[in-house]
């Protein structure tokens, strides 16, 4: 992480990459069992990029649209599968928030994605269908190229929302 580098300030910090290696090694045995995000955007000058103060800074970072290929990423060069991938992004967060998704099968909302998991990319902050695209991962290489999306079996590839707010009655 550059000095004075405010897109990268989150909560939690990053951690150095001894402390990353022990996070890996908690997903690998289990005592981690999930992946998530809070997708923490804002505008570029709530991030005080100019000062490089990390005390003024923003703590959060836009890479939803980067979740999967980041995670895929890391994890491939570790020896892990996608499978693993899919379970810690996917079916865990969906039990833990007791909703019926995180799987193919009958009766589940049928919200898939096709991934090219061979297939590279560098991260270009300027197009990231984010409303306020800086990010921290711009000029990153990263594998897996999220190809096409579904939600409850409509094609999101136009790219107009199609989400519903969930509240305590949907948990």
């Amino acid at each position: 992480m550059p000095a004075g580098a405010t897109a990268y300030k989150c909560c939690p910090p990053i951690r150095d990459q001894a402390n990353q290696e022990l996070l890996w090694q908690g997903l690998r045995n289990g005592v981690i069992d999930q992946v998530v995000s809070d997708h923490s955007p804002c505008p570029k000058d709530l991030k005080a990029p100019e000062s490089g103060d990390f005390a003024a800074a923003w703590g959060g970072i836009s890479s939803l649209q980067l979740g999967l290929p980041l995670v895929w990423t890391a994890a491939r060069q570790r020896g892990l599968a996608l499978t693993d991938v899919v379970r810690w992004m996917s079916h865990a967060p969906a039990r833990l928030a007791g909703l019926p998704k995180g799987q193919i099968s009958e009766g589940v909302d049928a919200d898939l994605v096709a991934f090219a998991p061979d297939e590279s990319f560098t991260v270009d902050a300027a197009r990231l269908h984010h409303r306020n695209p800086m990010t921290p991962y711009d000029g990153r290489p990263l594998i897996g190229v999220v190809r096409r999306t579904w939600l409850r079996g409509v094609d999101t590839s136009d790219g107009r929302p199609r989400g519903r707010l969930l509240n305590a009655a949907h948990c």
